[in-house]
């Protein structure tokens, strides 16, 4: 007997992040992490989780934008979604009426990645294997079924994305043997908070050193001179070799892993972040100023629309030799595409639910391959350090081949509210999913779910008594 989709949850989940100032930056100052969360069920015991990651008010419209796209699913078979993922992403963006809110941005689209992503921890979990191992098995004909590719053909045809898969294909084994043996590398924000003190920041740089990273990123954009002195703070820790780990020889700053980034002498690379906060000619401006501390790129200099805006910054600034990232707000794979055409950015940073769903991600990823710009994906907030790890995996074994320039980021922050959070090994260096019930990794905990659902889970209704 078929299993089909038979329903679905919703929970608009809120962490009061904002009370130590996680999360703040120059353009969002009071961050209270959030997942706008849903629960797929089935006729049988197969279940699906997926969230979309917010920062606090509006995640109840998200909630109810989720709940518009999951009703589509109910009725359906399963194993008639799994068989061409694609095809059904496809259908879940094309209801006439909900594109309308659009198309293929905002709320609704943030919302589809809730509701794909879902889907895809649905299929791994029906073959009893985490999500990254599942879309590796696959063959390059069905990688490619599960890719959504419209409006994106003029730069990335099917048929080209079959021939870089099956370029790949004959050494995918090496490749995750190397991931599970090393693991993916990762570099740190927990450090980098505008919200914290001077103290706080050097502790936590140390602490991030001792741990084994050696790509660190701080946020900019609010004060010229304390992200000087900030910047000068985190450098004179990370380029000492006294504060590496014991039995840690430096790295080569001009090893083929590094030479680009501007790493200091122990090899250690400094990134800064602006979230938007600037029109281009203050980008240009601003990062200028800010040569002294040596970054390897500036993130979001200004709107992520922008797509010349970008492409004019990096033009700018390439003979100071800082590159330009961008993507966390990139809302669609044709911002991606653009980026690309227009060579605006140097490293591309998918995010696992502004795009909507690991479908549309898998466009990305292979469009970035084929331009052969490295992919450093956007994590932290709730969520999607579990979500972005398997993406990494992907990319390296199955689309780029490569994670020697690769960092995906990291931040310490709310894992403990996962049944199989992410982990980091002693190198700096992101631990490889290997539970075969795992998914994708986002199944949250009932408890966390009843302390912190706005507005009446234990920990609000206690906040408001206060």
């Amino acid at each position: 007997m078929s299993v089909k989709i038979t329903g679905y949850e919703t929970h608009d989940v809120r962490f009061p992040t904002s009370l130590t100032g996680d999360g703040t930056d120059a353009m969002n100052t009071d961050c209270d992490y959030s997942s706008a969360y849903v629960t797929l069920f089935t006729s049988g015991n197969l279940v699906g989780h997926g969230m979309t990651f917010t920062i606090g008010r509006g995640n109840d419209i998200v909630c109810a934008a989720i709940k518009e796209l999951a009703i589509r699913l109910v009725g359906k078979d399963v194993e008639e979604i799994f068989a061409n993922m694609g095809k059904t992403w496809d259908y879940l963006s094309a209801d006439s009426q909900l594109r309308w809110i659009g198309p293929e941005k905002g709320v609704i689209h943030i919302a589809l990645g809730a509701v794909d992503n879902a889907l895809w921890d649905m299929f791994a979990r029906s073959r009893k294997k985490p999500l990254w191992k599942l879309v590796v098995d696959m063959t390059p004909e069905e990688l490619v079924n599960a890719t959504a590719f419209r409006y994106i053909t003029d730069a990335l045809t099917r048929e080209e994305a079959l021939a870089m898969l099956k370029a790949k294909a004959a050494t995918k084994a090496e490749r995750e043997a190397k991931a599970r043996e090393v693991g993916y590398p990762a570099y740190v924000t927990s450090a980098g908070w505008l919200g914290y003190s001077d103290e706080k920041v050097s502790r936590l740089t140390r602490e991030a050193v001792e741990a084994g990273f050696n790509h660190f990123k701080m946020k900019v954009g609010a004060d010229r001179d304390s992200d000087l002195r900030r910047g000068k703070i985190i450098r004179s820790i990370i380029d000492d070799p006294q504060y590496l780990p014991a039995n840690r020889k430096p790295r080569d700053p001009n090893s083929p892993a590094l030479l680009g980034k501007n790493a200091g002498p122990t090899g250690s690379v400094l990134m800064i972040d602006a979230n938007q906060v600037w029109d281009v000619p203050e980008a240009i401006k601003y990062v200028e100023s800010l040569q002294e501390i040596k970054p390897w790129f500036i993130e979001e200099p200004t709107a992520p629309d922008d797509i010349l805006g970008h492409g004019a910054i990096r033009k700018a600034l390439k003979p100071y030799g800082i590159g330009v990232a961008t993507g966390e707000h990139a809302h669609n794979r044709m911002v991606f595409k653009q980026l690309l055409q227009a060579e605006a950015i140097d490293v591309c940073q998918i995010d696992s639910c502004r795009l909507a769903g690991v479908s549309e991600v898998l466009s990305v990823l292979l469009m970035a391959a084929k331009f052969g710009v490295t992919v450093c994906p956007h994590a932290g907030g709730v969520g999607l350090c579990e979500y972005v790890i398997h993406l990494s995996l992907i990319d390296y074994i199955a689309i780029s081949g490569s994670m020697e320039r690769n960092v995906l980021e990291f931040v310490d922050h709310l894992h403990e509210h996962f049944l199989y959070p992410c982990s980091i090994n002693n190198n700096g260096r992101y631990n490889v999913p290997s539970n075969d019930a795992e998914g994708y990794s986002i199944e949250m905990h009932k408890s966390s779910i009843e302390e912190f659902e706005w507005p009446h889970g234990s920990y609000w209704v206690g906040a408001k008594a206060k």
